[in-house]
């Protein structure tokens, strides 16, 4: 307690030494807190601090915070590390949200227009979205209240996006100006229970940040490859498998069709691994990481990989499952990029490349899968060198998402940037 208040101390001593151009990503995972700063740089962002805590046991119950005063006391202890290597403080964070509560779906609504002949202006495509957005809360509610047996559950929008628009049948990028009558919106919408939002919102108050955006990870993830590219023809599956959840959205033409999550993670080939094995959890868990290690003996080593291969065939299924409720798709998407400090097991990719978990789902050809690089990032640039795998490609998703919430409006913007903009609002 005497270290979490000089730290705050320290904070707030330091307010001349914040600045309106940096934002900071904390990507608070299951085991670990990562803390990004960037600095604005026009329309690139460049990393200038990196920090990173691990997490007790109990702070994390798939994928949602357990509790907020270890959370902090970790989250406190990776911006502090971020905060030396930078020589500043941030003010302004991004917090990304993951767990099976989180439910991102990509709906349409098709309007019919009373005038036809009028052309669509701004005020009307508004109308049309807000509809959007109150039948996909809607659906959430339900869908939450379903899997929790709780009617009275309060769910919030955490994130919105313009997928596509046909007029009259039609696909434009920008529809202002046409007439037609029949408009059909694509927009993807992310909600989240109410309780797990305040939790986040309480970890940025403790922490003395403004919270600028709460990101479902998933979401955050495909910003972080998809870029400032409106008209981007970008298709895969992306995977972020964390510690206590695998976080899934498939992209297609640069639009998300939806993010699916499942409560199967890192932490379960721990337990396996634990289980099978009488170890500890810490002991199993070195073993894991290591696993690869010609240090471990051929022995230890197989009985350790039979433990994983016994959660592996359940993650696997948890993988299957998530994709075939995709079911508004013609086919998925034939690339697999992932994510995360779970997709560190080598046999965890191995296994999705090789076996035959995809024949039943609408796949063309066996996928492709293979990590997502940091220099993959777009619009991010890395100036510590610290960001350099696989593990923060979601805290930099998370900058990304930062970026489109506090960026203005320029005379160059898209009409799909400003109506994401009237989204974000």
């Amino acid at each position: 307690m005497i270290l979490i208040m000089v730290f705050e101390k320290l904070r707030h001593k330091s307010q001349n030494k914040l600045d309106n151009d940096y934002v900071v990503a904390l990507d608070i995972g299951t085991e670990f807190v990562k803390a990004l700063i960037a600095k604005q740089n026009d329309d690139t962002l460049e990393i200038v601090g990196v920090g990173r805590a691990r997490q007790d046991i109990s702070d994390m119950h798939s994928g949602a915070i357990a509790d907020i005063s270890g959370v902090v006391k970790n989250c406190e202890e990776a911006l502090s590390e971020a905060e030396d290597q930078a020589g500043l403080q941030a003010k302004r964070v991004v917090i990304g949200i993951a767990g099976e509560l989180v439910k991102g779906v990509t709906n349409t609504i098709r309007y019919r227009r009373p005038q036809p002949d009028r052309p669509l202006d701004t005020a009307e495509m508004e109308f049309i979205i807000e509809k959007v957005q109150e039948r996909a809360q809607g659906k959430a509610q339900r869908q939450i209240a379903l899997e929790t047996g709780n009617e009275e559950v309060e769910v919030k929008l955490v994130n919105s996006a313009l997928v596509s628009i046909h007029i009259d049948g039609y696909k434009v990028s920008n529809p202002i100006g046409f007439q037609g009558r029949d408009v059909a919106v694509q927009i993807y919408t992310a909600f989240a229970p109410m309780v797990h939002i305040g939790a986040l919102e309480r970890v940025a108050d403790e922490l003395a940040l403004e919270l600028v955006a709460v990101a479902a990870e998933p979401f955050a993830v495909s910003r972080s490859v998809l870029g400032n590219d409106a008209s981007s023809n970008f298709t895969a599956i992306l995977a972020d498998v964390g510690g206590g959840t695998t976080d899934i959205a498939v992209v297609n033409d640069g639009g998300v069709e939806g993010t699916k999550m499942f409560g199967i993670g890192g932490r379960s080939f721990t337990r396996t691994i634990a289980s099978e094995m009488d170890l500890s959890y810490s002991d199993a868990e070195k073993l894991k990481v290591n696993i690869e290690s010609t240090q471990i003996k051929a022995t230890v080593k197989h009985d350790a990989e039979k433990a994983i291969d016994k959660t592996l065939d359940v993650w696997l299924a948890g993988v299957e499952l998530a994709l075939g409720e995709f079911d508004s798709v013609d086919h998925l998407p034939n690339r697999i990029l992932l994510c995360g400090g779970g997709a560190s097991l080598s046999r965890l990719v191995t296994a999705l490349s090789e076996r035959e978990w995809y024949k039943d789902l609408p796949f063309t050809k066996r996928p492709t899968v293979q990590l997502i690089h940091p220099s993959e990032v777009i619009g991010i640039k890395d100036t510590t060198g610290v960001a350099n795998d696989h593990t923060y490609i979601t805290a930099m998703g998370l900058l990304r998402v930062g970026y489109d919430t506090m960026g203005g409006s320029s005379d160059t913007d898209t009409i799909k940037d400003k109506l994401n903009r009237i989204l974000r609002i």
